[in-house]
């Protein structure tokens, strides 16, 4: 299945507030992955299978691991944009991560998750992504007027 460049992706601008600095004047290190959860969401929600649709379908997604590469420090009151987007989903899901400065682009963080399928009646792991996932991409890789510009007058 081919990655569609505009339906598969999630991103959040956000000002980074006085209530995240640590006593250095910086974005304290765990609240990234806070930021990242924003975008996270914002995708799953892009693809129509946030949270409360995984727990109707009938499985959770727990996080099994997680990367962050720390390049340049979040100040108080920096406007940033956190993108996230799917790059693997068939065994799992992982999802990039990127979080750049909204005024001149600058890469600040880079990282990323992985998360697996679980049964919720069983409580075990899935070896492969449960079929509704795969429906939920599929119908999300159709052109809409959201996704795509051409089909908007």
């Amino acid at each position: 299945m081919k990655i569609p460049q505009s339906s598969w992706r999630g991103s959040v601008e956000i000002l980074v507030p006085f209530h995240d600095l640590d006593p250095l004047e910086i974005c304290w290190h765990g609240h990234y992955v806070r930021y990242f959860e924003l975008a996270r969401t914002n995708l799953l929600q892009n693809i129509d299978y946030d949270y409360p649709g995984m727990r109707a379908s009938g499985y959770a997604w727990p996080i099994i691991e997680l990367y962050i590469r720390y390049a340049r420090a979040l100040r108080y009151q920096q406007r940033i944009c956190v993108g996230a987007w799917l790059t693997e989903w068939e065994n799992r899901l992982k999802i990039d991560y990127l979080i750049r400065d909204a005024m001149s682009g600058e890469r600040l963080t880079r990282g990323y998750s992985v998360q697996v399928a679980v049964d919720m009646k069983t409580r075990e792991m899935c070896l492969e992504s449960p079929p509704v996932l795969l429906e939920k991409l599929r119908r999300a890789s159709r052109p809409t007027p959201q996704t795509d510009r051409s089909l908007v007058p």
